[in-house]
C-alpha cells in the first residue's frame, strides 16, 4: 500500500464565522482536553495499519484554539508510530492571539506548514466576514511564524464577499505577496444553508456570479505576475509549495479522517464519522459510504488540477486510456476556450475553471 494521508478534525473555533458550514463549536477547555486525549487514542490504534502517512493536516474548526502543548501531544503521537520522516505536516491557525512561542513549539515538534485564515486584509471586508484580528495582527503573526522557522505559511482568500471589489481584492493580494508567504488557497464564498450569510443574505450587497468571475481572474493573472502559480482551481503556490496533503485529494489516493465530520478513503472504501461530537468521544463507528476510486470519481478530481487529465495515469491505474466519448463531449468546451486538449491528456481551462461543475457533469 502506498503512504496515504492523515486529516485531523478539530471541532472548536472562539466564534462562528458568518459563511462557515464546518463542522465546530466553541467548547471548553475541559472539552478541549479530552478530546485530545480521545484522538491521541485514535491515532495509537492506526499504527496497525499496515501503511505509513506521508502527509499530516490539522484542520477544522480552529485548531489553534486547542493550544500548542494539545497540537505538540497530537503530532508526537502521529511522528512516534505512523508518520514518516519527510511527512508534511500542517496546522490551521487564526492568526488571532498567537504568539511566538505558539509558533515555537509547533516549530519544534516537527510542524512544518501553517495555513492561516486570512479572508481579506481590508478591515472593513474583515469585519463584515466576523474575523476577530485586524490587518495589523494577521501581518505580525504571520512575520511572528516566520521568526519561529516557518517558511511554509499559506494564506486564504475569499472571493465575491460583501462589498468586494476589483480594487479591496487588489489590497489583499498586494498584502499577501509582500508578506513573502509562498502559498495561497483562494475560494469563492458560497452561501451554505444553515450559516448566518445564507439566512441574512438580503441584508448584504454581494457580488454578482460575473463580478466573482472577474474577481477570479484577475486574482490568477495578479498571483502568477508575482510567481505564485495556480495548480488547482482554489490554489496557488510558488514552485514546490503545492500542498501535499491536498494534492492527495485531487490525484484520489487514500486517506485517513479523524474526528466529527472527517472523512476517509482507504483500501477502495469511503466512510466518515458523523457531525456529532459526543458520538466521537463515545467511540462510535465510522459511517460507511460505498466505494471510491472509479474513474468517474479519478477523472473528477484530477480536472480540478492545472495539469488535467493524463492519459499515462489514467492507463497505470485502470488498464485503459481516457474514453474517446470523453474527448467528443469535451470538443463544444475545446473550442470556446473552457478546455484544451494538453501533451498528457485533457485539462480545464482558467476560464473553464469557472465552469467546472457544469462541465465535468456534461462531460461525465
Amino acid at each position: 500500500m502506498k503512504n496515504i494521508g492523515l486529516y485531523l478534525h478539530i471541532p472548536f473555533c472562539k466564534s462562528k464565522c458568518p459563511y462557515c458550514d464546518f463542522y465546530s463549536f466553541s467548547g471548553k477547555d475541559t472539552e478541549k482536553d479530552e478530546y485530545t486525549r480521545i484522538l491521541k487514542d485514535r491515532i495509537l490504534r492506526i499504527s496497525t495499519l499496515q501503511c505509513k502517512g506521508d502527509t499530516l493536516y490539522i484542520g477544522g474548526g480552529t485548531p489553534s484554539v486547542l493550544g500548542a502543548d494539545n497540537l505538540k501531544t497530537l503530532v508526537d503521537t502521529c511522528k512516534k508510530d505512523f508518520l514518516t520522516d519527510d511527512a508534511e505536516i500542517t496546522v490551521e491557525c487564526n492568526p488571532h492571539g498567537l504568539n511566538e512561542d505558539f509558533f515555537k513549539v509547533l516549530y519544534n515538534c516537527g510542524v512544518n506548514r501553517i495555513s492561516m485564515g486570512l479572508q481579506s486584509a481590508v478591515d472593513s471586508e474583515r469585519r463584515i466576514l466576523g474575523r476577530l484580528s485586524d490587518r495589523k495582527q494577521v501581518e505580525k503573526a504571520v512575520k511572528t511564524a516566520q521568526k519561529a522557522g516557518f517558511e511554509n505559511i499559506t494564506l486564504d482568500v475569499m472571493l465575491g464577499v460583501p462589498n468586494q471589489t476589483e480594487k479591496s481584492l487588489n489590497e489583499t493580494l498586494d498584502f499577501c505577496v509582500s508578506l513573502g508567504v509562498p502559498h495561497i488557497s483562494a475560494y469563492m464564498l458560497k452561501l451554505e444553508e444553515n450559516t448566518y450569510f445564507y439566512k441574512n443574505q438580503d441584508k448584504y450587497s454581494f457580488p454578482d456570479d460575473d463580478a466573482t468571475a472577474d474577481l477570479y481572474l484577475q486574482m490568477c493573472e495578479t498571483l502568477e505576475n508575482n510567481g505564485i502559480m495556480q495548480y488547482e482551481i482554489s490554489n496557488f503556490a510558488k514552485i514546490n509549495y503545492e500542498s501535499r496533503h491536498n494534492l492527495k485529494y485531487w490525484h484520489c489516493e487514500e486517506y485517513l479522517g479523524l474526528g466529527p465530520s472527517a472523512h476517509s478513503f482507504l483500501n477502495g472504501k469511503r466512510f466518515y464519522f458523523g457531525r456529532d461530537f459526543n458520538a466521537f468521544m463515545n467511540s462510535n463507528s465510522p459511517i460507511q459510504d460505498g466505494n471510491g476510486g472509479d474513474f468517474t470519481e479519478y477523472a473528477m478530481l484530477n480536472l480540478r488540477l492545472i495539469e488535467g487529465l493524463s492519459e499515462n495515469k489514467v492507463l497505470d491505474r485502470f488498464g485503459h486510456n481516457i474514453p474517446k466519448e470523453i474527448y467528443e463531449k469535451s470538443k463544444i468546451f475545446i473550442d470556446n476556450g473552457y478546455m484544451t486538449i494538453t501533451e498528457k491528456g485533457l485539462a480545464l481551462t482558467q476560464k473553464g475553471f469557472l465552469m467546472s461543475n457544469s462541465i465535468l457533469a456534461e462531460i461525465l
